[in-house]
Protein backbone atom coordinates (compact mmCIF):
# COMPACT_ATOMS: atom_id res chain seq x y z
CA UNK A 1 0.00 0.00 0.00
CA UNK A 2 1.41 3.36 -1.12
CA UNK A 3 1.01 5.87 1.72
CA UNK A 4 0.89 9.51 0.66
CA UNK A 5 3.52 11.56 2.53
CA UNK A 6 1.25 14.61 2.49
CA UNK A 7 -2.54 14.61 2.57
CA UNK A 8 -4.47 17.42 0.91
CA UNK A 9 -8.13 18.19 1.46
CA UNK A 10 -10.42 21.15 0.76
CA UNK A 11 -13.68 21.58 2.64
CA UNK A 12 -15.75 24.71 3.12
CA UNK A 13 -13.13 27.01 1.50
CA UNK A 14 -10.47 25.69 3.92
CA UNK A 15 -7.54 23.64 2.62
CA UNK A 16 -5.89 21.25 5.07
CA UNK A 17 -2.34 20.07 4.37
CA UNK A 18 -1.29 17.18 6.61
CA UNK A 19 2.25 15.87 6.92
CA UNK A 20 1.67 12.13 6.87
CA UNK A 21 4.62 10.12 8.16
CA UNK A 22 3.35 9.56 11.71
CA UNK A 23 5.61 6.57 12.24
CA UNK A 24 8.57 8.91 11.72
CA UNK A 25 7.10 11.83 13.70
CA UNK A 26 6.34 13.35 10.27
CA UNK A 27 10.05 13.89 9.66
CA UNK A 28 10.98 15.10 6.18
CA UNK A 29 12.29 12.94 3.40
CA UNK A 30 12.45 13.88 -0.27
CA UNK A 31 9.01 12.55 -1.09
CA UNK A 32 7.43 14.76 1.56
CA UNK A 33 9.05 17.86 0.08
CA UNK A 34 7.75 16.96 -3.39
CA UNK A 35 4.27 16.31 -2.02
CA UNK A 36 4.32 19.56 -0.04
CA UNK A 37 5.19 21.39 -3.26
CA UNK A 38 2.31 19.68 -5.08
CA UNK A 39 -0.10 20.74 -2.34
CA UNK A 40 0.95 24.39 -2.50
CA UNK A 41 0.52 24.33 -6.28
CA UNK A 42 -3.07 23.19 -5.75
CA UNK A 43 -3.70 26.03 -3.32
CA UNK A 44 -2.13 28.63 -5.61
CA UNK A 45 -4.50 27.70 -8.45
CA UNK A 46 -7.72 27.14 -6.47
CA UNK A 47 -9.49 30.49 -6.11
CA UNK A 48 -12.13 28.98 -3.82
CA UNK A 49 -9.63 28.48 -0.97
CA UNK A 50 -9.78 31.25 1.63
CA UNK A 51 -7.64 29.77 4.43
CA UNK A 52 -5.08 26.99 4.85
CA UNK A 53 -4.32 24.73 7.81
CA UNK A 54 -0.92 23.03 8.08
CA UNK A 55 -0.80 20.10 10.50
CA UNK A 56 0.75 16.71 11.14
CA UNK A 57 -0.77 13.23 11.37
CA UNK A 58 -0.56 11.43 14.68
CA UNK A 59 0.96 12.97 17.79
CA UNK A 60 3.62 15.21 16.23
CA UNK A 61 3.60 18.22 13.95
CA UNK A 62 7.02 17.50 12.45
CA UNK A 63 10.19 16.01 13.89
CA UNK A 64 12.49 17.77 11.42
CA UNK A 65 14.64 15.97 8.87
CA UNK A 66 14.65 12.18 8.72
CA UNK A 67 18.39 12.16 9.36
CA UNK A 68 18.86 8.37 9.33
CA UNK A 69 17.24 8.06 5.92
CA UNK A 70 19.04 11.10 4.55
CA UNK A 71 22.40 9.74 5.68
CA UNK A 72 21.86 6.20 4.40
CA UNK A 73 19.73 6.72 1.29
CA UNK A 74 20.18 10.40 0.49
CA UNK A 75 17.43 12.92 -0.19
CA UNK A 76 15.41 11.55 -3.09
CA UNK A 77 13.83 14.42 -4.99
CA UNK A 78 12.71 12.26 -7.89
CA UNK A 79 12.88 14.00 -11.25
CA UNK A 80 13.46 17.40 -9.66
CA UNK A 81 16.67 18.48 -11.40
CA UNK A 82 19.24 20.19 -9.22
CA UNK A 83 22.81 20.87 -10.31
CA UNK A 84 24.49 21.28 -6.95
CA UNK A 85 24.22 21.89 -3.25
CA UNK A 86 23.11 25.52 -3.48
CA UNK A 87 20.32 24.77 -5.94
CA UNK A 88 19.14 21.86 -3.82
CA UNK A 89 19.00 23.97 -0.67
CA UNK A 90 17.32 26.81 -2.57
CA UNK A 91 14.64 24.44 -3.84
CA UNK A 92 13.95 23.02 -0.37
CA UNK A 93 13.71 26.50 1.13
CA UNK A 94 11.59 27.78 -1.75
CA UNK A 95 8.92 25.13 -1.15
CA UNK A 96 8.48 26.54 2.36
CA UNK A 97 8.53 30.13 1.08
CA UNK A 98 5.69 29.43 -1.32
CA UNK A 99 3.45 28.77 1.68
CA UNK A 100 4.55 32.08 3.19
CA UNK A 101 3.67 33.86 -0.05
CA UNK A 102 0.21 32.36 -0.40
CA UNK A 103 -2.37 35.15 -0.74
CA UNK A 104 -4.60 33.53 1.88
CA UNK A 105 -3.85 33.15 5.61
CA UNK A 106 -2.06 29.97 6.68
CA UNK A 107 -2.58 28.51 10.17
CA UNK A 108 -0.30 25.97 11.83
CA UNK A 109 -1.94 23.36 14.07
CA UNK A 110 0.92 22.09 16.24
CA UNK A 111 0.86 19.00 18.44
CA UNK A 112 3.84 17.27 19.98
CA UNK A 113 7.22 17.84 18.38
CA UNK A 114 7.81 20.92 16.23
CA UNK A 115 11.50 20.41 15.65
CA UNK A 116 14.02 21.79 13.16
CA UNK A 117 12.40 21.81 9.74
CA UNK A 118 9.06 21.47 11.52
CA UNK A 119 9.62 24.77 13.31
CA UNK A 120 10.86 26.39 10.10
CA UNK A 121 7.67 25.24 8.38
CA UNK A 122 5.56 26.62 11.23
CA UNK A 123 7.35 29.96 10.85
CA UNK A 124 5.98 30.43 7.33
CA UNK A 125 2.44 30.41 8.75
CA UNK A 126 0.51 33.56 9.61
CA UNK A 127 -0.86 32.12 12.85
CA UNK A 128 0.51 29.29 15.02
CA UNK A 129 -1.80 27.46 17.42
CA UNK A 130 -0.40 24.70 19.63
CA UNK A 131 -1.39 22.07 22.14
CA UNK A 132 -0.19 22.03 25.73
CA UNK A 133 2.06 19.05 24.95
CA UNK A 134 3.85 20.77 22.06
CA UNK A 135 7.63 21.20 22.19
CA UNK A 136 9.74 23.43 19.98
CA UNK A 137 13.39 23.38 18.97
CA UNK A 138 15.62 24.50 16.13
CA UNK A 139 18.61 22.20 16.75
CA UNK A 140 20.45 22.28 13.42
CA UNK A 141 23.71 23.66 14.83
CA UNK A 142 23.98 20.63 17.13
CA UNK A 143 24.35 18.54 13.96
CA UNK A 144 26.80 20.94 12.34
CA UNK A 145 24.11 22.47 10.12
CA UNK A 146 22.53 25.88 9.58
CA UNK A 147 18.72 26.33 9.87
CA UNK A 148 18.55 26.84 6.10
CA UNK A 149 14.83 26.78 5.32
CA UNK A 150 14.19 30.24 6.69
CA UNK A 151 15.03 29.68 10.35
CA UNK A 152 17.74 32.34 10.61
CA UNK A 153 15.53 34.87 8.80
CA UNK A 154 11.97 34.31 10.00
CA UNK A 155 12.64 33.46 13.65
CA UNK A 156 14.36 36.81 14.46
CA UNK A 157 11.49 38.68 12.81
CA UNK A 158 9.03 36.86 15.03
CA UNK A 159 10.68 36.72 18.46
CA UNK A 160 13.51 39.25 18.04
CA UNK A 161 17.19 38.65 17.27
CA UNK A 162 18.34 38.02 20.85
CA UNK A 163 15.87 35.21 21.53
CA UNK A 164 16.36 33.78 18.04
CA UNK A 165 20.11 33.62 18.63
CA UNK A 166 19.60 31.93 21.99
CA UNK A 167 17.28 29.28 20.54
CA UNK A 168 19.49 28.61 17.51
CA UNK A 169 22.87 28.69 19.30
CA UNK A 170 21.79 26.47 22.21
CA UNK A 171 19.53 24.12 20.20
CA UNK A 172 17.47 23.71 23.36
CA UNK A 173 13.82 22.70 23.53
CA UNK A 174 11.07 24.88 24.94
CA UNK A 175 7.52 23.94 25.88
CA UNK A 176 4.31 25.54 24.67
CA UNK A 177 4.02 27.90 27.64
CA UNK A 178 7.45 29.40 26.95
CA UNK A 179 6.74 29.49 23.22
CA UNK A 180 3.60 31.49 23.99
CA UNK A 181 5.47 33.82 26.34
CA UNK A 182 8.10 34.76 23.74
CA UNK A 183 5.56 35.18 20.93
CA UNK A 184 6.56 32.12 18.93
CA UNK A 185 2.96 30.89 18.97
CA UNK A 186 -0.39 32.68 19.25
CA UNK A 187 -2.43 30.43 21.53
CA UNK A 188 -2.26 27.17 23.50
CA UNK A 189 -5.07 24.60 23.91
CA UNK A 190 -5.53 21.21 25.54
CA UNK A 191 -4.53 18.58 22.98
CA UNK A 192 -8.09 17.35 22.50
CA UNK A 193 -9.33 20.88 21.76
CA UNK A 194 -6.63 22.00 19.34
CA UNK A 195 -8.04 20.70 16.05
CA UNK A 196 -11.47 22.16 16.73
CA UNK A 197 -10.02 25.52 17.74
CA UNK A 198 -7.91 25.71 14.58
CA UNK A 199 -10.86 24.84 12.35
CA UNK A 200 -13.00 27.41 14.13
CA UNK A 201 -10.43 30.15 13.55
CA UNK A 202 -9.93 29.10 9.93
CA UNK A 203 -13.70 29.19 9.37
CA UNK A 204 -13.90 32.62 11.01
CA UNK A 205 -11.21 33.92 8.64
CA UNK A 206 -12.80 32.25 5.62
CA UNK A 207 -16.13 33.85 6.53
CA UNK A 208 -14.83 37.38 5.97
CA UNK A 209 -14.62 39.06 2.52
CA UNK A 210 -11.53 37.46 0.95
CA UNK A 211 -10.41 40.64 -0.81
CA UNK A 212 -10.12 42.47 2.52
CA UNK A 213 -8.40 39.57 4.31
CA UNK A 214 -5.87 39.02 1.54
CA UNK A 215 -5.13 42.73 1.11
CA UNK A 216 -4.57 42.99 4.86
CA UNK A 217 -2.11 40.09 4.70
CA UNK A 218 -0.20 41.81 1.90
CA UNK A 219 -0.04 45.02 3.92
CA UNK A 220 1.20 43.33 7.10
CA UNK A 221 3.82 41.32 5.22
CA UNK A 222 4.98 44.47 3.43
CA UNK A 223 5.32 46.24 6.78
CA UNK A 224 7.87 43.69 7.96
CA UNK A 225 10.36 44.78 5.29
CA UNK A 226 9.65 48.45 4.71
CA UNK A 227 9.67 51.88 6.30
CA UNK A 228 6.56 53.25 7.99
CA UNK A 229 6.01 55.77 5.19
CA UNK A 230 6.32 53.14 2.45
CA UNK A 231 4.04 50.84 4.41
CA UNK A 232 1.37 53.53 4.81
CA UNK A 233 1.43 54.24 1.08
CA UNK A 234 1.15 50.53 0.34
CA UNK A 235 -1.76 50.27 2.79
CA UNK A 236 -3.59 53.16 1.09
CA UNK A 237 -3.14 51.60 -2.35
CA UNK A 238 -4.30 48.21 -1.11
CA UNK A 239 -7.36 49.71 0.54
CA UNK A 240 -8.21 51.65 -2.60
CA UNK A 241 -8.01 48.48 -4.69
CA UNK A 242 -10.38 46.69 -2.30
CA UNK A 243 -12.86 49.55 -2.07
CA UNK A 244 -12.87 50.17 -5.82
CA UNK A 245 -16.22 51.44 -6.99
CA UNK A 246 -17.47 51.69 -3.40
CA UNK A 247 -14.93 54.45 -2.73
CA UNK A 248 -16.03 56.37 -5.82
CA UNK A 249 -19.66 56.09 -4.76
CA UNK A 250 -18.84 57.41 -1.27
CA UNK A 251 -16.93 60.38 -2.71
CA UNK A 252 -19.65 61.21 -5.24
CA UNK A 253 -22.35 60.87 -2.61
CA UNK A 254 -20.58 63.39 -0.38
CA UNK A 255 -20.20 65.82 -3.28
CA UNK A 256 -23.94 65.80 -3.95
CA UNK A 257 -24.92 66.25 -0.29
Amino acid sequence: MNVQPVLFNVEGHIATVTLNRPGKANAFDGTMWLALEEAVKNIETDQSIKAVVLTGAGKSFCGGLDINQAMTEGLDLGDRAVRGGYETLHYLSEVFSRYARLPVPVLASIRGGCIGLGLELALVCDVRLASEDAVFSIPEVAFGLVPDCGGTQRLPRLVGPALAKELIYTARRIDSSEALRIGLINRVYPAEELAGAVQQMAAEIAGHPPEAVQASKRCIDFAMNSSMEAGLQFETSASESVLGEKLKDIINRNRHN
